[in-house]
């Protein structure tokens, strides 16, 4: 047993013990100071705040711990980053602002259209002089100068008689089909 103890003394007490203890204690502190920079770049492209850049920093300093909280709090995105990410946000909202859309479908429709090219729901009305088209709430056509002819509205109580079907006035009529001539079948 004593030559045991004998040969663990001489063992930390020799040049080998000594260079291996300094190599070691040189890696964990160059790794200290390389997380210390790794904080400080790392606040300065995410945070703006030069005080809490400073006060990250000042995190960092504590040995190993320090880095790793910093990580737990730090932004989780770049400036420049936000920056572009708000960018595209507001050009996408302008763009859907700009277009417009069926009522029907959904589909993106063109201001001068006067039918949805999809649905075919009828979106405005043309003017009756120069077919441009018109808003809805438009009095008079901007283009030609000429009166727009309202759509009288629908009087319910006069097309309805007491007993009858209110919604049956509003119904489409059916489209009228003719009925297509037969060919006869070719002589034999």
């Amino acid at each position: 047993m004593t030559g045991l103890v004998f040969s663990l003394h001489s063992w930390f007490h020799s040049n080998t013990w000594l260079v291996i203890r300094n190599l070691a204690l040189f890696v964990v502190a160059v790794f200290w100071i390389a997380t210390i920079a790794w904080v400080y770049k790392d606040a300065r492209r995410r945070i703006e705040d030069p005080w809490l850049v400073g006060m990250s920093v000042l995190l960092g300093v504590v040995p190993f711990v320090g880095p790793l909280i910093y990580m737990l709090f730090r932004p989780p995105e770049y400036p420049d980053d936000v920056r572009e990410r708000e960018l595209e946000i507001r050009a996408m909202e302008q763009r859907l602002r700009t277009k417009e859309h069926c009522p029907v479908c959904r589909a993106e429709v063109d201001t001068t259209y006067l039918v949805c090219p999809v649905c075919t729901t009828k979106l405005k009305q043309a003017c009756e002089s120069c077919k441009a088209p018109l808003e809805p709430l438009w009095q008079i056509c901007p283009y030609c100068e000429t009166p727009v002819a309202r759509q009288p509205a629908v009087d319910l109580d006069a097309t309805v008689g007491l007993g009858g079907d209110p919604w049956g006035a509003l119904e489409p009529t059916p489209a009228v089909r003719t009925p297509r001539k037969r060919r006869s079948p070719p002589p034999k």
